[in-house]
């Protein structure tokens, strides 16, 4: 008869699970915690701002067409037997090129570095063994239940890493929940830590990173020699106009005001993109990220990453580009619930409408018989760490459950101080 009830209680519980907890297959890309935005099912990786992608293909493709029907039919007359045909063709397929680029360098994942689900291990960091239910326990309640850090609180900030035989230090990234590798940062516009993080472009919509940087300096660069290419033939335009029409600059810029506008505008965008283009060189020479040279400016003490002047060339432009450590197209378990029905108490489980923290749902009382045992479950766990006693099936190296289950004692630990601190005033 006991059997039978154990058994009918644990079919209870079975079905509350059931009922609760749903599991759906979904792409990774449409679980991503980032905030990136993925075209053609997770093949095209873009940042939140696309739509300043638009505003820079206008932005360049304008003027291009505007030199080839305005300006480029003069310089077919001027120059015969084809060479004024090629001087349109060029800056046509020219453009398209850097489009190319554009999109090579906004639709592909930067080194976006995969977070982790929980916190890093103790044994993770070489601290020794994996961390008990009892350790942990006791480690995240001497914090602030109402900061809710799950025990981020006793990672430490930083680390210390070797790197080309010089000690530098990485910093722990809370949102991600790991150890940055060297040169990489966390993005806040895109909500990513990127490998080798130069800047996050507002232009191309995409932060850029160890993955896409080629392709950006080859779009930045390529699109400098496009402005100076419009501007070199529309003054070639001007001054042939000058010279048939036998006038001043001033009526030629009227008899080809397209002329005058590109001239304009050309001028102002080299000093823009030629600007960017000279700066980038200098920090591939150096082999240093924007990001770097702001914020840790090498020029006065040793850079660890500097290889010489042919080696960081080598390194941008030479060096095999690293496969992305993200499968967006990967299918992946989507774990969604209404309710938190883990027990902390052998024989029981928790009641659904005690508390509902995933779905924002309004918590509901607890009453005193439920606050009396959560007490008691959490002094015995703390009273099993002081002594060195481990229950069972709590190493969370082992089961992932089990980290479901310390969530579980902080919400319900939560709840109760909560109470406890009503019913004492």
């Amino acid at each position: 008869m006991e059997g039978k009830v154990v058994s009918d209680h644990d079919n209870m519980n079975k079905d509350t699970t059931e009922k609760e907890y749903k599991v759906t297959i979904k792409r990774a890309y449409k679980v991503w915690q980032g905030k990136n935005i993925f075209f053609f099912g997770g093949r095209l990786v873009f940042g939140p701002d696309i739509k300043s992608l638009i505003l820079t293909i206008l932005l360049i493709v304008t003027p291009v067409i505007l030199f080839c029907v305005c300006v480029s039919q003069r310089l077919i007359y001027e120059f015969p037997n084809g060479l004024g045909i090629a001087f349109v063709v060029i800056p046509a397929v020219f453009t398209a090129y850097i489009v190319l680029l554009l999109f090579l360098t906004s639709g592909r994942d930067p080194g976006i570095i995969p977070r982790n689900s929980r916190p890093p291990d103790p044994e993770d960091e070489g601290d020794g063994a994996g961390m008990s239910m009892s350790t942990y326990m006791s480690m995240s309640m001497s914090v602030d239940w109402a900061a809710n850090t799950s025990g981020a609180s006793t990672i430490p900030p930083t680390k210390d890493v070797c790197v080309n035989g010089k000690v530098v230090k990485v910093k722990y990234c809370h949102t991600c929940m790991l150890y940055r590798p060297p040169r990489c940062s966390h993005c806040s516009i895109c909500n990513n830590c990127v490998e080798r993080f130069d800047h996050h472009c507002p232009w191309v919509g995409q932060c850029i990173g160890k993955r896409n940087y080629r392709f950006f300096f080859m779009f930045v660069s390529s699109t400098t020699l496009l402005c100076l290419y419009v501007l070199v033939f529309c003054c070639i335009n001007i001054r042939k106009i000058m010279l048939d029409e036998h006038c001043n600059i001033w009526k030629a810029f009227a008899e080809s005001s397209a002329s005058a506008f590109l001239i304009v505008y050309t001028f102002i965008a080299v000093w823009f993109v030629g600007g960017l283009t000279a700066f980038h060189m200098y920090l591939i020479s150096t082999n240093q990220t924007t990001y770097e040279n702001f914020r840790y400016r090498y020029d006065g003490k040793t850079n660890p990453h500097n290889r010489g002047f042919v080696g960081n060339v080598a390194e941008i432009f030479f060096s095999k580009i690293p496969a992305s450590r993200n499968n967006f197209r990967a299918k992946v378990k989507d774990l969604s619930f209404s309710g938190l029905s883990t027990s902390l108490s052998r024989g029981r489980t928790t009641p659904k409408t005690s508390i509902d923290i995933e779905t924002g749902g309004k918590r509901q009382a607890v009453d005193a018989d439920e606050l009396d045992d959560i007490q008691s479950q959490i002094g015995s766990i703390a009273s099993l760490d002081r002594c060195g006693t481990e229950p069972r099936h709590t190493n969370l190296g082992q089961n992932g459950g089990d980290w479901e289950i310390t969530r579980d004692i902080h919400a319900l630990a939560a709840e109760f101080g909560s109470h406890q601190g009503l019913k004492d005033t």
